[in-house]
């Protein structure tokens, strides 16, 4: 039972990472740039519930709903000051305005909250489920974050493939200018990438503080790389891609944690990672894409 347990917890946590890769895959997809402050909006989401719950007295539900307006609010913020005056910049600009945005942040909740650490209650008062007579327990925010992961990833690719707005993000990232020229708003649809990711890392970021209740001005930065590198082991710009990797990132790390060490799970994944990149660099799911020169 307890290899049971582990691969619950490791998909549990996998969802989180799936649901954090979106917005990584997302923006990536459309937009052709790594958004490493992504990270941070999940640590913005989660101060967003705590104040609303613990200064405001607001319920759960409505709480993680105005987490999530603010981190949308917030992303379409970011994309609107700091990433579209470098539409036309080099990777390496854009990169480095992220990481600027990533400290940024960082030290406003700094400023904002201070550096101790918060006791983050669980937002989720769904009952665990016992099975096999009680000899298998899956808590109740394992069911609620793994089905918030299939529910979002099955919605997200619907929207994607059934509407004209994903229609719109589809043909901006095969040829930005082509689109432009086919009358899609290319500003318009690269913000509404920004809007989805960011919302949907509040989400995340509420998920995973519910599973471990501790909350810094750094809590994302870890959940964001990792996420990070779940997209890019599922084949960064596909959201299945976002979906496998991310599980597998999340059983690999607890696994790792339970039957290696604790100290070296991170190493583990990361190891895990170079590995796959070395036998196939575009990730499990992702598409060879061939450059005409």
């Amino acid at each position: 039972m307890n290899f049971l347990t582990y691969l619950i917890n490791g998909i549990s946590l996998g969802s989180v990472y799936a649901i954090i890769a979106l917005g990584y895959t997302m923006v990536y997809g459309i937009a052709k740039m790594l958004n490493f402050a992504h990270g941070d909006v999940i640590m913005i989401g989660c101060y967003a519930v705590f104040l609303a719950m613990s200064r405001s007295g607001l319920s759960p539900l409505p709480s993680v709903a105005l987490a999530v307006i603010a981190c949308t609010l917030l992303g379409i913020t970011i994309e609107k000051i700091a990433y579209k005056p470098l539409r036309r910049a080099t990777p390496l600009a854009v990169l480095i305005t992220a990481i600027g945005v990533s400290y940024f942040l960082q030290n406003m909740a700094l400023l904002l909250f201070g550096a101790d650490t918060k006791s983050f209650g669980s937002v989720v008062n769904v009952p665990a489920l016992k099975l096999a007579g009680g000899a298998l327990t899956i808590s109740g925010t394992t069911i609620v974050t793994v089905a918030a992961c299939v529910v979002i990833m099955v919605g997200l690719s619907l929207f994607v493939k059934r509407t004209k707005a994903g229609q719109a993000m589809l043909a901006v990232s095969e040829d930005k200018d082509a689109a432009q020229l086919m009358g899609v708003n290319v500003n318009a649809t690269i913000s509404l990438t920004f809007a989805i990711g960011s919302g949907l890392a509040a989400v995340a970021g509420v998920l995973f503080c519910s599973a471990y209740p501790t909350l810094t001005p750094y809590t994302g930065s870890m959940p964001g790389i990792k996420a990070f590198t779940a997209a890019v082991f599922g084949g960064i710009g596909s959201i299945p891609g976002a979906l496998v990797g991310g599980i597998l990132l999340g059983v690999i790390e607890i696994l790792g944690r339970a039957y290696i060490s604790s100290q070296l799970s991170d190493a583990i994944v990361f190891a895990v990672l170079i590995l796959v990149l070395l036998v196939k660099p575009t990730g499990l799911l992702g598409k060879q894409i061939h450059e005409k020169v």
